[in-house]
């Protein structure tokens, strides 16, 4: 027989027990095991809870998530290029990770906002962003490239993991919004709106995702916290962050957390589009852990070969997200060669013209740094602005707008 707790001190564990029964059973938490509809060889399984959802995408529509996984694995082959022949700083590659990006974005509504990392190239395809403003940004020739408000997608964020606290205030300002809209009677342009955070398996362990996540919970806020979980953090792999799945930290911040395999377009629409009405009827936040791989490395500064096994790439490629995808349209008949010569035109175009379209991008002036600075003129801005065009005006025989930018001029016969 077991040794009795101490009464004083645990008197309530039976309470607390039934009510986190009575949690899940409000919340209708999904099963624990990870969700997959589409498997690696191209079939289609059921679900009891998610199939539904699966089933009211329609064959146009597959093809669409197909046609953009591809334009977006295009648009990060050219990136990398174009990073590799010094038109970019930086570049963070996706590639492997393009179902769990289209899937969960195709899966939002306009109203809904998101809220990104750096790799959200996919998420930022299936929001009507130019793709050629995100090199904008990875150029070094803005601090965004975009404006958020024309797409309900806010700009990049560098610091890991701060957009998870950014976007469960964003989702605490709709509730707010809604109520005032309740108590005053006029329409909400808000309603039935949810919030997408997304963030990496290195980023759960930053503090800044616990206190979203306890905010979260705490004031049941319409947010979907997007876990890509893509196996590295840089050079650290998920079972040096976590013993347990990632999905499963959602039940100590008492909301419902579902592992789905990040590789299968399908399912991760399905659970996203279940997750969002989740939210949305004010059932609180849900955690999404898509179980994906980086093919790639980090970014291009980094080199994957130091820290992990090429046999462990060559395992995840055979579950490309696209391979399987084709293979379904193709046994289906949903598709035949015409159509995937097509989404490979289409591609080529679109790498094209983000090629023109970074090439021809203008160094800002550096002045209007200085112009920025504040809103109304500033002497110690003044100041340091006099000093800058002195030690730019030192650079004999340049032009003044490559001396005004800090960038080298053409020499004559160059």
């Amino acid at each position: 027989m077991g040794a009795h707790l101490p009464a004083t001190e645990f008197d309530g564990t039976a309470v607390d027990d039934q009510r986190e029964a009575d949690a899940e059973a409000v919340m209708g938490e999904p099963p624990a095991q990870m969700v997959q509809l589409l498997g690696p060889d191209g079939k289609l399984g059921l679900d009891p809870v998610f199939t539904p959802y699966a089933e009211k995408i329609s064959p146009e529509a597959l093809r669409g998530l197909y046609a953009d996984m591809a334009a977006i694995r295009r648009f990060d082959v050219e990136a990398t290029a174009l990073q590799r022949q010094g038109q970019l700083a930086l570049w963070v590659p996706l590639t492997g990770q393009e179902a769990a990006q289209i899937g969960s974005g195709r899966a939002s509504q306009p109203q809904d906002y998101i809220f990104p990392t750096y790799r959200e190239h996919g998420v930022a395809l299936t929001r009507n962003v130019d793709l050629a403003e995100l090199l904008r940004q990875f150029r070094g020739v803005s601090n965004g490239g975009w404006n958020p408000k024309d797409t309900n997608f806010h700009l990049y964020t560098l610091v890991l993991a701060a957009q998870t606290l950014h976007a469960v205030g964003y989702a605490m300002g709709i509730q707010r919004d809604q109520k005032l809209a309740g108590a005053s009677g006029t329409p909400d342009t808000g309603q039935d709106a949810a919030v997408i955070a997304y963030f990496g398996d290195g980023a759960s362990s930053e503090g800044d995702v616990h206190e979203s996540m306890v905010f979260a919970s705490s004031y049941n806020a319409p947010v979907v916290f997007f876990c890509q979980n893509n196996h590295w953090a840089i050079s650290v792999p998920t079972n040096v962050q976590t013993r347990v799945p990632l999905s499963n930290r959602a039940k100590g911040y008492g909301f419902p957390g579902i592992r789905v395999d990040g590789n299968d377009v399908i399912a991760v629409h399905a659970v996203t589009e279940w997750a969002l009405e989740h939210a949305r009827q004010g059932k609180g936040p849900v955690l999404i852990e898509a179980f994906t791989y980086r093919v790639g490395a980090h970014t291009t500064a980094d080199d994957p070969t130091k820290y992990r096994q090429s046999a462990e790439e060559d395992a995840w490629r055979a579950k490309d997200p696209l391979a399987r995808v084709e293979k379904y349209l193709r046994s289906e008949g949903l598709a035949d060669d015409g159509f995937f010569a097509k989404v490979k035109a289409d591609g080529d175009e679109l790498a094209a013209y983000v090629r023109r379209t970074t090439h021809d991008l203008e160094t800002p002036d550096i002045r209007s740094a200085f112009a920025n600075t504040y809103a109304e003129a500033h002497p110690l801005v003044a100041e340091e602005l006099a000093w800058f065009e002195e030690y730019a005006a030192g650079f004999a025989g340049e032009e003044p707008a490559a001396a005004a930018s800090g960038q080298p001029a053409a020499k004559a016969g160059h």
